[in-house]
């Protein structure tokens, strides 16, 4: 018997069909929990842009910022562990637990860490108009003289920036309100507008601002100046030592991810911290990138957790 013309046709392509499925780029959502225009959010996408092509997939960036970062990082958390949908975030993901009464997941056990991606200096920032000249001396003498008139913002709870903050009040003895936002973004935009007065903020984000006169840069968080602006003091050098705080970013994915699936992205982003085109964007935003295999990046996990949970308790920081 013979088949029909278009039937012959038909099942001509039938042996084509695995190969055409093969050839079809797997689609990959990088979740970010925050805002867009945000040091999270521009990191994750300066990354995203690239490790499609080494992967050879189809990378979406989908902003689904609210609840202190953890709606995105909770969307990731019920995903499938088929390396299909995966979170960017900062530091502040391993410390949801430890500022929220409820979040629907455990940061750690409910996560695959698979890189990190940068880390970057924080710098302590007003708007001209309110805070005073003087660097960080001149700033706690007004603060103490007038505790109402310096509020901080910051970009999430539980945050660098808010550590930073805790710390920078305990270590001053002065008081201050501190005022929630929804990311860095629209954070750093009321201390800009002179809704708030200051800010610890990632060095990316507020650096162009304090170069066109529109920040006053106080201080450093950390040990060390950066490259990136090497006439902002640190705290260290202007009598506080212990204010030592760096920002991280990293990308991981739902819990039972594969080890291969888990291995083959920590060498792609690994790759790609070593290519000069990246470094220098990362470098444009103030931060430095990682090259770190999976293992390491655990146990970072597990040091930095415990610090971080140590000063929100001497902050006295309760969850919320």
């Amino acid at each position: 018997m013979r088949l029909p013309r278009r039937a012959l046709g038909a099942a001509a392509l039938l042996p084509l069909l695995p190969v055409v499925a093969r050839a079809q780029r797997r689609t990959v959502r990088l979740v970010v929990p925050a805002a867009p225009g945000g040091a999270i959010d521009v990191i994750g996408r300066i990354y995203a842009t690239r490790l499609g092509d080494v992967l050879d997939q189809t990378w979406v960036v989908e902003n689904r910022s609210g609840a202190n970062n953890t709606l995105g990082a909770a969307e990731v958390a019920r995903s499938a562990p088929d390396g299909t949908t995966l979170l960017v975030n900062a530091d502040i993901h391993i410390m949801a637990r430890r500022v929220m009464r409820a979040v629907p997941y455990d940061p750690i056990a409910d996560f695959t860490p698979v890189a990190r991606l940068a880390t970057a200096p924080m710098v302590l920032v007003g708007n001209p108009r309110t805070t005073p000249e003087g660097g960080v001396a001149a700033l706690v003498a007004a603060m103490k003289a007038q505790p109402d008139k310096f509020p901080f913002a910051n970009s999430a709870l539980g945050s660098m920036g808010h550590l930073a903050t805790e710390s920078f009040k305990r270590e001053s003895g002065t008081e201050a309100l501190i005022v929630s936002y929804r990311g860095t973004a629209p954070a750093l935009t009321d201390v800009l507008s002179g809704n708030t007065a200051l800010m610890v903020a990632p060095l990316g984000s507020a650096l162009p601002h304090i170069e066109a006169g529109r920040l006053r840069a106080f201080a450093i968080m950390g040990a060390k100046r950066s490259d990136r602006a090497p006439n902002i003091p640190t705290t260290a050098e202007q009598g506080m030592p212990g204010l030592d705080f760096t920002l991280w970013y990293a990308v991981w994915g739902p819990k039972g991810l594969p080890a291969a699936e888990a291995d083959r992205l920590n060498a792609a982003i690994q790759t790609l911290s070593r290519d000069p085109d990246i470094r220098a964007r990362i470098a444009d935003q103030g931060a430095e990138p990682v090259a770190e295999d999976r293992a390491a990046f655990a146990r970072f996990i597990d040091t930095e957790s415990e610090r971080n949970s140590r000063i929100a308790q001497v902050a006295g920081i309760q969850p919320e």
